[in-house]
């Protein structure tokens, strides 16, 4: 056999299999047709993040009088469009390069172009005929093309907004999910007109409940008009007619619309035959495919569409392959969700929702930022900490957090799940102060109807 492992793919999830492929001694050939950190780190997650906070800089001055800075005129504001795409191209090259240099050091060979699997599996690409005991599919997901009927020059793919000369007014968001909600912010903040058509009856059916339905009051409240279970009717002088449940026809005006839909996975060109489900590849709790010795890691197996997620499922596959097996279940829950909205949200574990369907017995403890010091200090005192967790023995089942830096600060839930700490776990653990983290301790006293500062 050429290798011991090819993977096709060099996402989040593929990358970071290959690197880890090659830490553990496998032999290891790595097949992109695009570029490589996949759609995440060159058009999706890393430059959406990076403009998201340009935009957040420029909210930031706007309000900096407050905060004693003075001599701003907030008439002469304005946000550079191409400027902020210039840096967020800067932070991709440099990621990019630095993931390039990691899978040569851990001795990767990088092949570019379209692979497809035979029959004998065994996978050809660029007029090469590749060979290995294993395969990892890493290949990922795209938004799902929209089923109504466009005219030509409206619809914006993800990956070709980066390249618009300027923003559009007004514009269109259609989709839902953490990722629409971040974009329909953005073009909020930067002083364009905005609208989000949410394919479902809910904002963010990954999240929490209470996190979806929060999301869904900032948008209101910030006036981006949301219209949920949207369904395109047709376009008419400029305006698109939307239909929305019993409620009377909308007609939402437009310049164009950013398909930010569910995803869809991207599949390799196969002749093997893979069972599936919901459209995407069907894989068992040690992500093997239907097909001995094939895996599926990332959002083609539609586990997790996040990519940390991906990363994760990437360094399971290989520990899988190389014979390290985990003493742990790979548990979905214990992937954060994060939302880069201003304030950031994010959470872990289980869903109030979840709890319920399980029958079990919980409380929930909250802690407000209104009473936190660091949040006063800087001027950020919306949203709050959720903590669930079970009545018996205090274990913490799932957290959910809305604060600047929430999707930061959720590592520390995913540190508590994972070493299935309870309440009195957090209200013992020393937080420093003054910081936002203090919401933790908080919410950990509050469990057991001890509050310090509440």
């Amino acid at each position: 056999m050429d290798y011991d492992l090819i993977i096709i793919g060099a996402g989040p999830g593929g990358y970071v299999a290959a690197i880890r492929a090659g830490q553990v001694g496998l032999k290891t050939a790595l097949i992109e047709n695009s570029g490589v950190g996949g759609m995440c780190l060159n058009w999706g997650c890393i430059p959406t993040k990076a403009l998201l906070e340009s935009a957040g800089r420029l909210e930031v001055v706007k309000n900096a009088a407050t905060f004693g800075v003075a001599g701003i005129d907030e008439k002469k504001l304005s946000f550079n469009w191409q400027t902020a795409v210039k840096r967020s191209g800067g932070i991709v090259r440099r990621l990019t390069r630095g993931v390039e240099y990691l899978l040569k050091k851990n001795g990767v060979e990088i092949i570019m172009g379209a692979a497809s699997i035979n029959a004998d599996r065994s996978v050809s690409v660029e007029n090469r005929l590749l060979t290995a005991k294993n395969i990892i599919i890493a290949t990922g997901s795209r938004p799902a093309v929209l089923a109504a009927d466009i005219p030509a020059g409206v619809k914006i793919e993800v990956d070709e907004l980066l390249k618009l000369e300027q923003l559009p007014e007004p514009v269109v968001v259609w989709g839902g999910g953490a990722h629409a909600v971040e974009l329909a912010q953005f073009f909020k903040i930067v002083g364009k007109t905005v609208t989000l058509l949410a394919e479902e009856a809910v904002l963010i059916p990954q999240a929490d409940p209470f996190l979806s339905d929060y999301a869904l009051k900032m948008l209101k409240k910030a006036k981006i008009e949301v219209v949920l279970a949207a369904k395109i009717k047709g376009f008419e002088k400029g305006e698109i007619l939307v239909e929305s449940g019993a409620e009377k026809m909308k007609q939402i005006a437009y310049d164009k619309i950013i398909n930010a839909s569910n995803r869809a996975a991207v599949l390799p060109a196969s002749a093997v035959e893979l069972a599936m489900e919901n459209g995407f590849i069907k894989v068992n709790d040690d992500l093997q495919t239907s097909v001995e010795n094939i895996y599926a890691v990332g959002d083609v197996n539609g586990i997790c569409m996040f990519a940390h997620a991906a990363s994760a499922q990437g360094l399971h596959a290989v520990n899988v392959i190389s014979g390290i097996h985990s003493e742990q279940p790979f548990k979905i829950e214990r992937f954060p969700i994060n939302i880069y909205t201003r304030p950031e949200m994010a959470q872990v574990g289980l869903t109030e929702s979840q709890i319920k369907e399980a029958n079990l017995e919980y409380k929930v403890s909250e802690f407000p930022l209104t009473a936190n010091s660091k949040a006063l200090i800087q001027g950020e005192t919306e949203g709050l900490i959720r903590m669930l967790s079970d009545k018996k023995y205090g274990e913490v089942l799932g957290v959910q957090v809305i604060a600047p830096h929430a999707t930061d600060m959720i590592a520390e839930a995913a540190i508590l799940l994972q070493l299935e700490g309870t309440v009195y776990d957090v209200a013992r653990t020393i937080h420093a102060h003054p910081t936002i983290s203090e919401i933790f301790m908080e919410a950990g006293y509050d469990a057991f109807d001890q509050p310090i500062h509440k």
